[in-house]
């Protein structure tokens, strides 16, 4: 059977971001402070939210509303991962076909564990080859940790299923009782990467990896990443994480990337050191997403591809050339703080032009 992602001109799959943690702990906030990012970068961006929440009031899908969200869905009544899982794949196929989102997030109850939703989520796209899985955020309220600390084998569990927790509501807590709220969460004993927000804003770069709308957007703007921290009231936002622009040129009309250097990168990236990889490349061979499928077999000839990694998950997307003169590979790295100077001189490693072409390679730090 072909994936539709496969063929071109076909629809894109639907990147699913999956958004948990504890009731009240701000995951709406973050949603609500991802909108005006979105939309400054892509005004036309199409963000759905699938939220649940145990009882029977949609109040949060009524402010997500209300924000420009193109549309919501609210499964009530019982945690998503013990009744609603079922229920995910109607819900998707409304907003789909009612709506047409470029992303859904699915904002889950407290005490939902990610992982049965994530099944969830890999079967439907086998069957329906609409959707995929972009990432898992958790997010922890800091001052009220102790709260529901109680609840440590939900929390750790949680934990273990997740990419990235958010650590939210810190700036009230001492030194001393943000140094014990670490404490705490370091003994859950897991590696997950941890970033603070600023007030509940975090860069939408380490939340969402590239889906093609975004790429799009990215291309004709001809930078790697938007830089301006910058709230709607004026307000300065700080980010934890550091990103290196690297481009690849070469004089060569037929240079396409050394496919297997820039996929043994893709390998070897820590997720505790590197969130993020985006980019845009031309190869001459068909490049293989994380689970070692080939997005465009049979591929003869020099193609362009656009690669989203995700917290050691990747995939590509075979993309129409387009006529402009591109360089052979724009790519962005987002890694943790103090990292970027070791995968600079990564880049430099491995990003390379495919047999010993003459090449410009250019890598710097922009964030």
């Amino acid at each position: 059977m072909v994936n539709p992602t496969e063929e071109k001109g076909s629809k894109a799959r639907i990147p699913i971001t999956i958004l948990t943690g504890f009731t009240g702990c701000g995951k709406t906030t973050l949603i609500l402070n991802l909108i005006p990012q979105l939309r400054k970068q892509n005004s036309g961006y199409k963000l759905a939210l699938i939220k649940n929440e145990i009882g029977d009031v949609a109040v949060d899908s009524q402010l997500a509303q209300s924000a420009e969200m193109a549309a919501t869905q609210e499964l009530l009544g019982e945690c998503i991962c013990c009744v609603n899982v079922g229920q995910i794949g109607s819900a998707l196929e409304e907003l789909d076909s009612k709506n047409n989102p470029d992303r859904i997030i699915i904002e889950t109850s407290g005490s939902a564990e990610p992982l049965k939703l994530v099944l969830e989520i890999k079967r439907l796209s086998d069957v329906t080859g609409r959707y995929e899985l972009d990432g898992i955020i958790s997010v922890i309220d800091a001052e009220n940790w102790g709260g529901y600390a109680s609840k440590s084998f939900t929390a750790k569990l949680q934990a273990k299923q997740t990419d990235l927790i958010v650590i939210n509501k810190w700036e009230g807590l001492s030194e001393r009782d943000y140094d014990l709220f670490l404490d705490k969460l370091g003994d859950l004993d897991v590696d997950t990467p941890q970033v603070k927000s600023d007030k509940g804003w975090v860069e939408k770069d380490l939340l969402f990896g590239f889906d093609q709308k975004l790429a799009r957007n990215w291309l004709d703007a001809g930078e790697h990443h938007d830089h301006d921290h910058d709230h709607e009231d004026g307000e300065k936002h700080t980010s934890e994480v550091e990103c290196l622009s690297v481009t690849l040129k070469s004089p060569a009309a037929d240079a396409v990337v050394d496919l297997q250097k820039l996929e043994a990168l893709l390998k070897a990236a820590p997720k505790d050191e590197v969130y993020r990889i985006k980019g845009v490349v031309y190869s001459s061979s068909s490049p293989k997403n994380g689970d070692g499928r080939e997005i465009n077999p049979g591929a003869n000839g020099r193609s362009r591809y656009i690669l989203n990694w995700s917290f050691g998950r990747w995939t590509w997307y075979h993309v129409e050339d387009d006529t402009s003169e591109s360089p052979i590979a724009r790519i962005s790295i987002f890694t943790a703080p103090y990292e970027s100077t070791k995968w600079s001189k990564k880049a430099h490693e491995f990003v390379k032009v495919a047999e010993g072409a003459q090449e410009e390679l250019e890598v710097k730090r922009v964030q």
